[in-house]
């Protein structure tokens, strides 16, 4: 089981001297892959509730600066060589499909192969809202985007004929590295989020999830796997946890988990950043060696 970083993009994790001090010593340290949520919006007061919390509310501030997911880690990809980069994860039914494609090779292109597009179907009705974008089938739009976005990646010229996108014989160029496609996880806790990572992507990411129930939600996915005819080993499995702490390393290796997911915001200052990010691979990378 590897560990990740989920550190980048928000509050003082969005400065640009701050995230090259971050990635730079999460590659010395030997994180395997460094993670970027996004939200275009923000609002004071959310009716929205927010699932990856007990009491609904998401814990960064309304007017907190958050860098778009993309393009933070076209920086992050400019100052490192070896450590993978992932969104987790990018809301894709606010997007264009085509955009998104393009966005995405292009970032696999500039990082030499190194990304990859973390994708969920989002939770705030104000955001979908600000954006014009229906909150209804909102799954449905996404998993079609997926879709369209691999015949995108795979095809020269491509077509697609769907409910939410439609295109003929068009180019879209760079294509990604790895063979014309491009890994896709998908996350969210929820059977349906499972679901759609067995039928749709190629590996999981279970967000701020209590360690006790880990375990339950790899059953899920196990059993969605043998429902529609996939291997388990076939997806990568990555899990930020809600209460982990280092002594809970044995029991989620144990229970499929290939990925463990650190999540904390970096302090203000890079030599503090950079010392920061030495002492979570201390905690968490060490002490799972």
């Amino acid at each position: 089981m590897r560990v990740g970083l989920h550190a980048l993009g928000i509050g003082d994790g969005a400065r640009p001297e701050v995230i090259r001090a971050v990635a730079t010593a999460a590659e010395t340290h030997g994180f395997a892959r460094l993670w970027c949520g996004e939200h275009v919006v923000l609002v004071d007061a959310p009716v929205s509730r927010y699932p990856y919390s007990a009491d609904g509310r998401i814990a960064v501030p309304a007017d907190a600066d958050w860098l778009d997911p993309l393009l933070a880690l076209s920086f992050a990809a400019a100052v490192t060589s070896r450590i993978e980069l992932a969104t987790g994860v990018l809301l894709l039914p606010e997007h264009n499909p085509i955009v998104v494609a393009k966005q995405a090779a292009t970032l696999d292109v500039l990082s030499a192969g190194r990304f990859s597009l973390g994708v969920g179907v989002g939770w705030s009705a104000e955001e979908f809202a600000a954006l014009g974008v229906p909150f209804a089938g909102r799954a449905r739009r996404t998993e079609e985007y997926v879709a369209a976005m691999r015949t995108l990646w795979a095809e020269d010229p491509a077509s697609f004929e769907g409910e939410f996108t439609r295109f003929d014989a068009i180019r879209v160029n760079p294509k990604p590295l790895r063979g014309g496609r491009l890994p896709v996880v998908f996350g969210g806790n929820s059977d349906a989020a499972l679901r759609r990572a067995v039928t749709l992507a190629d590996g999981w990411y279970g967000f701020n999830i209590p360690a006790a129930e880990v375990r339950s939600r790899v059953a899920v996915l196990a059993d969605e796997c043998s429902r529609y005819g996939r291997g388990f080993d076939e997806l990568t499995v990555a899990v930020a946890l809600s209460d982990g702490t280092p002594e809970h390393l044995p029991g989620v290796a144990a229970a499929g988990i290939t990925e463990l997911v650190v999540v904390g915001t970096p302090p203000p200052a890079p030599d503090s950043a950079a010392t920061w990010v030495a002492e979570l691979a201390r905690t968490w990378i060490r002490r799972k060696e």
